[in-house]
């Protein structure tokens, strides 16, 4: 059967010059007075050190607003996310790399003539892919988030390549260092609902099946003692 073009996760296998397309089309499709600010945006998301928080990184959280998307502002969700990994710097400077982002969106969307309210929502909805912890009633927050998050819901092997894409980002991090700070970072995630859009419940359970494999498998390599069963690993997730 042939891979459908359009999935979301099937980016990482399209030559480079098909992402950059789709990628200025949309650039276009949503703010054609600033085909400039488009490109600047693609020139960072294609800077040498990025190995997952790249191009095709960003199609694919585009590509899964459309798919996830119900009644939120699309506008600002579709900027913010054009803006939230725009800086990426390891190790990261004086700003968290979700911060200076959200203050390029501010600056460079400002020079542009938006309004205050349209630069602090965009700005907003950056910040939140720190944590992609959004408050409640916050429909916009969840689907950038959700959409930045569906990696985690991949089909294995393509959930395996986004992991050692990670790691090669974190290259000059010792590995204990950096299984140690992937277990950290996501024990907690996978301890909470993970994804709180709609549409989005259906990626749930093949995100948890890639999490707990994983989980395990830094335990393993940490020499870390597993949970005793099933319901310990699970905890009280949702």
């Amino acid at each position: 059967m042939p891979t459908d073009q359009t999935d979301p996760f099937v980016v990482t296998d399209l030559p480079e010059a098909v992402v950059e397309t789709e990628l200025t089309e949309r650039w276009d499709a949503l703010m054609p007075a600033l085909p400039e600010l488009g490109a600047a945006l693609r020139r960072r998301y294609a800077e040498p050190h990025r190995r997952y928080h790249d191009r095709a990184h960003l199609l694919q959280v585009l590509r899964m607003v459309d798919q996830l998307a119900g009644d939120e502002d699309l506008y600002v969700v579709r900027l913010a996310a054009w803006f939230h990994d725009a800086v990426y710097d390891l190790p990261e400077r004086e700003l968290t790399n979700e911060e200076a982002s959200a203050r390029l969106s501010i600056r460079e969307l400002g020079r542009a003539g938006f309004e205050q309210e349209d630069l602090t929502q965009v700005a907003r909805l950056v910040r939140l892919t720190a944590t992609h912890a959004p408050g409640a009633r916050d429909p916009e927050g969840e689907l950038l988030c959700d959409a930045d998050l569906a990696v985690l819901a991949a089909p294995p092997e393509r959930y395996d390549a986004y992991v050692e894409a990670v790691r090669a980002e974190y290259a000059a991090v010792p590995e204990e260092d950096f299984l140690a700070g992937r277990l950290a970072v996501l024990e907690p995630l996978a301890d909470g609902e993970i994804f709180r859009s709609g549409k989005a419940q259906s990626l749930k359970a093949a995100a948890r099946a890639n999490l707990e494999r994983e989980l395990w498998s830094l335990r393993d390599r940490l020499g870390i003692e597993q949970p005793d069963d099933e319901d310990a690993v699970r905890g009280s997730r949702r």
